[in-house]
């Protein structure tokens, strides 16, 4: 048996590599606490986001790497520092954010806000803290999806704070006009709204905040591009050809703003029944899939139709804080962990992202 030492121990961890970006743990100083305590050893490893979804692989070659060097008993704690993946700029609007992820889709009824909503929660359910944000001025349904009513009080600086729910900071038009009141805005309001939601509410210090933008390619896109650095975008559609050619124009509005694209989600991709488990593909086959191909960007998930998650949109608990999540649940509840990775691996290359001048 090979002696227990702080060294030994540390030699053994730098054969364990970080499977999305590269490296060791002991040379990216993943290794946290270390304390070698006869046959006991206990560690912590800090991760780029509390929302990894390689949390097990990770733990599992951290043993065996160690288990050679004969501990009775190993520890294993986590932590995590989620990193900033754009450059800090001056006067930026929301300087305590470290990422910000838009949700778009080229047409509506897709379930982008479902998807927006999810992965805010899913985010937070993980350890994060996050925002939420319904750039959605003119269809604002964030409230009612989070179970949110009220109007959102100043702070002792005359900043909004924003009302909290399921972990998640959110702010919407929706909070300030009376229930059922249209609002019949043109661009340039609508842009202003964004701005101010941006400029003068109190997020604080956060991991990442979720952008819900509105359908297409319009004006609330091109205000949040010119007003703050978009760390990425999730694209929402169905497996059907009108919403694959929709979200093809929604995917060439960020490329030609420089905007990174984090992939696709295919929503709706099938019903599952939930007495015999036969899947019932309602809105067509593969379209994500092959939208994902032709364009060169990942499809990030598949979230099949579930009755559970129209059923949490009405009453304000998003499928993924369910007791039972279902299978859509836990589709998103992976897509959430794939975002915050991929948003781990942009901020460790630490690419600056342009924003439209």
């Amino acid at each position: 048996m090979t002696t227990l030492s702080e060294a030994a121990v540390l030699d053994a961890l730098r054969t364990v590599q970080e499977p999305e970006l590269g490296g060791d743990l002991v040379t990216r100083n993943m290794v946290k606490d270390l304390v070698v305590d006869g046959s006991r050893v206990a560690f912590t490893i800090e991760l780029t986001t509390p929302a990894c979804p390689l949390k097990d692989q990770i733990e599992a070659e951290a043993r065996a790497a160690l288990a050679p060097l004969g501990p009775e008993r190993i520890d294993v704690s986590w932590g995590a520092m989620v990193r900033r993946s754009t450059p800090s700029q001056p006067q930026q609007l929301v300087p305590g954010v470290k990422n910000i992820i838009a949700v778009a889709s080229g047409k509506g009824g897709v379930g982008k806000s479902t998807v927006s909503v999810n992965l805010a929660v899913a985010l937070a359910r993980d350890g994060a803290s996050v925002g939420l944000l319904d750039a959605d001025i003119t269809g604002p349904n964030i409230p009612l999806m989070m179970g949110l009513e009220g109007m959102p009080k100043a702070g002792s600086d005359n900043r909004i704070i924003p009302l909290e729910r399921h972990g998640v900071k959110v702010i919407s038009i929706a909070f300030f006009v009376p229930e059922g009141q249209p609002i019949v805005w043109r661009g340039p309001l609508v842009g202003g709204a964004i701005q101010q939601f941006l400029r003068d509410v109190d997020w604080g210090d956060l991991d990442y905040l979720v952008i819900d933008l509105p359908p297409g390619t319009s004006d609330a896109q091109l205000t949040l591009a010119q007003s703050v650095p978009i760390s990425g975008s999730v694209l929402v559609t169905t497996p059907q050809d009108v919403s694959i050619s929709d979200v093809s124009k929604a995917l060439a509005m960020f490329e030609r703003m420089s905007v990174p694209v984090i992939g696709v989600v295919e929503n709706m991709s099938a019903f599952i029944c939930p007495h015999c488990g036969e899947a019932t593909e309602i809105f067509g086959r593969g379209g994500g899939e092959r939208f994902a191909r032709e364009h060169g960007i990942e499809l990030l998930a598949q979230v099949p139709l579930d009755i559970t998650v129209r059923q949490g949109g009405d009453a304000g608990v998003p499928a993924v804080a369910q007791r039972e999540p279902g299978p859509a649940g836990e589709a998103l509840t992976h897509l959430a962990r794939i975002v915050a990775a991929r948003m781990s691996v942009r901020a460790a290359t630490a690419q600056p992202v342009l924003t439209i001048s």
